[in-house]
């Protein structure tokens, strides 16, 4: 057993659990990570809650209640998921307290299938947040083309947001735009900005799954040699941008105003490919003021032999600029790895929420009180 989740949080990065479920909530396992793990944070996602509720008892009363009452599908999974949302907001509502704001905060998610809705995501994302009703909720908006004007809406209507699916620094450069412009449009309204909060969820395994891919084809070993260093170099030169765009004139006039930096996240930091390290997207991504959202597994991994040596980002850009720079001169196009993994994200969740509704609508029908 390692300090390495205390180290961790030391350097500055908040460990947030990527996982939710009522079972976690009622048997005192969230508790129990807050308290002896250092986890101060929740973000869940459609697989996630598709997960859950198609596993065990755990929702059969609920769901027993909603057949009753013959809802929808669709507002079946709202009732269960936000329910879940508040229940864990209130167990960290300490954290939240403790951190001002900045932690202590669990993320729920706009239908995916509203992704390249800009209207219909900011009405959900108002919804969701009336729904839960909690301070320290995060509404997660994917970072698609429709979803850049839609978080500057919502962050402009004073709701605190976690901007998901990122991938591309460039995506990553409006993103950021995003928020400012909306913190702007708070501050015309006269909302009070230090309320308002932003992460931006940066991916990253995914990104070495896909460019590894296309390394494995080439097969040369110039190819090889460049295996699992593209999502580290992406995720640091992230942290560039993120430096410069949070000491730029535009975002101190905000800060003095009383807003909040937007915060990078690293998320899907489990990692993929058994040839490296469990815990490399936890050790290498170190640095002050980020958040890393980790599966229960590598949380468990980084606690037993993690290795945390201060600030892994600080002087690696010109590495990470020159290990993407390498990949394109092998004709791997930085531009299509990240369109394709933005479309593949956005399926995979529209998929797992076609799973709930299905899921759902079988617990639903298996457990509706009989006629008569």
């Amino acid at each position: 057993m390692t300090d390495a989740l205390k180290r961790l949080s030391e350097e500055g990065v908040a460990i947030w659990l990527d996982d939710l479920s009522r079972k976690r909530i009622t048997s005192g396992n969230l508790a129990e990570l807050i308290d002896q793990q250092h986890v101060v944070g929740v973000t869940t996602n459609p697989t996630i809650f598709q997960k859950a509720i198609s596993q065990g008892d755990g929702y059969d009363q609920q769901l027993s209640d909603l057949a009753a009452r013959k809802v929808t599908v669709e507002e079946a999974i709202r009732m269960i998921t936000t329910a879940d949302v508040r229940d864990a907001a209130d167990i960290l509502r300490p954290v939240f307290d403790a951190t001002n704001g900045q932690d202590g905060r669990v993320s729920i998610e706009v239908d995916p299938r509203l992704a390249h809705n800009e209207h219909a995501t900011v009405a959900e994302a108002k919804q969701l947040a009336w729904l839960v009703d909690r301070p320290n909720t995060l509404i997660k908006i994917p970072a698609t083309m429709a979803g850049v004007p839609a978080i500057s809406e919502v962050i402009g209507r004073g709701i605190s947001v976690n901007v998901t699916l990122i991938f591309s620094l460039e995506r990553y450069r409006a993103v950021m735009d995003a928020y400012l412009t909306g913190l702007e449009k708070a501050k015309e309204r006269g909302l009070d900005l230090s309320e308002i909060h932003s992460v931006a969820s940066f991916f990253v395994s995914r990104v070495d799954t896909e460019i590894d891919k296309r390394l494995d084809s080439i097969g040369t070993d110039e190819a090889k040699a460049l295996r699992g260093k593209a999502a580290l170099a992406n995720a640091r030169l992230a942290y560039q941008a993120y430096e410069e765009v949070f000491s730029s004139d535009r975002w101190s006039a905000l800060e003095k105003a009383g807003a909040n930096k937007q915060r990078p996240l690293w998320a899907s930091t489990g990692v993929k490919d058994p040839a490296y390290p469990d815990t490399l997207y936890v050790t290498e991504l170190v640095a002050p003021n980020t958040v890393n959202t980790m599966p229960e597994a590598t949380l468990e991994a980084t606690e037993d032999h993690g290795e945390i040596s201060g600030n892994t980002v600080a002087g690696t850009y010109e590495q990470a600029r020159a290990d993407l720079d390498a990949l394109e001169r092998l004709g791997i196009a930085y531009d299509d790895v990240v369109q394709v993994l933005e479309e593949e994200g956005v399926e995979k969740f529209e998929a797992s929420w076609n799973d709930l509704l299905k899921s759902t609508q079988a617990e639903l029908e298996r457990l509706a009180p009989s006629e008569g």
